[in-house]
């Protein structure tokens, strides 16, 4: 018995080490297992426990039955004449506890505490690498690429197999069997996770590639990224001090990953300049998280606290005229740029704008100076057409009304003549007319 013991106790130790699971966990695992197997042989509402004593060795399983007058479930009671074989003087309402021989296990209920005790430690072993991995979300981490699952990648994390879904791959990048590969922690999901993502779209798809990775895994599911802003922000840390200590802040990042990037700098020292910093001696720093990004090009863009100095700067590396503000409220800015300047804002595909929209948060449109300026003379146009409708007033006429700012016959009608009149070329009685005659050609159109 004491090899046995000796056995035991090494066994338990050796899984402790390795799979690093408690030992008392493992001992509640085993005596769980054993009463699983022994419930084979003496049934489903059977009451029973098990015990292993770790200084001996000794397994030992026991059986509760209630005493009655009349069994009616064999499996939980016995009959006082039964009773008198394990106990004194037993009663109708004792309790009487049996200990039944571990040994006298069949073969099968043998097998059954071993896959029972499989599948609990491999529990166990789950819940503790979701315990250690979860609080390591957004730590990047390195891998090699172990197989493929459809599109998605399977990457050996040394302890565990984590997931690198399609939708968060760079899509010019080529993976092969054995490379290595850096990516972002982003989510670590249990069974549960899993159950209850409910209408979260992102979280569905990582729903899908766990199921795609490993029906028979259950967890945890550990997914990565290679195309989350937070990965670039994490290499960023890597290559410039500056940020880590606080110095340079990183603001915002939007990506389309492989391609292009826009990332939103500024410093809480004024002395430093945050892109500099960021790009560091000779694009040094700044090179090296192209590179792992396969060549992802980056632009750098200053903060301000002035919402019109960032919306400029935003469509880097364009430069800007001037940026007006159409809805403070809806967030749409108009910016103005050189007619040389204007592919480069947009970008091939719009890829700039789309990028500068969503690292600012507002709706971006952008114009060239001739556009702006044909637009302007359009709307000239039309103003002195709708105002040479009025009848009585010229071409000429129009052409002033339509400088001084009027631009309908609604608003020449509301107006006073002395207003009207104090425009050059235009007299007293003249100002009376228009108004007059722009006050019955509003009349004719209400009534026509």
């Amino acid at each position: 018995m004491e090899g046995t013991a000796k056995d035991l106790i090494l066994a338990l130790e050796g899984l402790e080490r390795e799979k690093n699971i408690k030992r008392d966990d493992i001992l509640k695992t085993i005596e769980d297992a054993l009463v699983s197997a022994l419930r084979k042989n003496l049934g489903k509402t059977a009451q029973l426990s098990a015990k292993i004593d770790v200084q001996t060795g000794a397994i030992q399983a026991f059986q509760t039955l209630n005493v009655v007058d009349v069994v009616v479930n064999e499996e939980t009671e016995i009959d006082v004449a039964a009773a008198k074989q394990y106990a004194k003087n037993p009663k109708v309402g004792d309790v009487i506890t049996l200990t039944r021989d571990v040994e006298d296990f069949s073969r099968i209920a043998a097998q059954i505490a071993k896959q029972v005790l499989i599948q609990k430690v491999r529990g166990i072993e789950r819940e503790n690498f979701y315990k250690e991995f979860k609080p390591r979300e957004g730590e990047v981490v390195t891998g090699s690429v172990r197989r493929f699952s459809d599109r998605d990648l399977i990457v050996d994390l040394g302890k565990v197999e984590a997931i690198l879904p399609y939708c968060e791959q760079i899509k010019r990048e080529r993976y092969t069997n054995g490379s290595r590969i850096k990516a972002i922690i982003t989510k670590v999901l249990n069974q549960n996770d899993l159950a209850n993502i409910g209408d979260d779209p992102q979280l569905a798809r990582y729903k899908s590639a766990a199921f795609k990775m490993d029906k028979g895994q259950r967890g945890p599911y550990i997914i990565l990224s290679r195309a989350n802003g937070k990965f670039m922000e994490e290499l960023f840390k890597v290559e410039v001090p500056e940020i880590n200590e606080g110095i340079v802040e990183i603001k915002a990042i939007e990506r389309d990953p492989g391609f292009r990037a826009k990332v939103m700098v500024s410093s809480i020292d004024h002395k430093i300049d945050p892109i500099g910093t960021c790009v560091g001696m000779r694009g040094i720093r700044i090179r090296a998280v192209m590179n792992e990004l396969s060549g992802e090009r980056i632009d750098l863009i200053n903060y301000s606290d002035e919402i019109s100095t960032v919306l400029a700067n935003a469509i880097a590396p364009a430069r800007a005229n001037f940026v007006k503000i159409v809805s403070m409220a809806e967030k749409k800015a108009l910016i103005i740029v050189p007619d040389d300047q204007l592919a480069i804002a947009i970008g091939k595909d719009w890829q700039n704008i789309k990028l500068a929209s969503r690292l600012t948060g507002w709706d971006l449109e952008v114009k060239s100076e001739s556009q702006k300026a044909q637009e302007a003379q359009e709307a000239a146009a039309a103003t002195q057409d709708a105002i040479s409708d009025i009848p009585g007033i010229g071409p000429k006429t129009a052409e002033i009304l339509q400088k001084a700012g009027y631009a309908s016959a609604e608003q020449i009608a509301a107006v006073e003549p002395e207003h009207l009149a104090a425009l050059q070329g235009i007299g007293e009685k003249t100002a009376a007319k228009i108004i007059e005659s722009a006050k019955k050609h509003l009349a004719e159109k209400q009534n026509a």
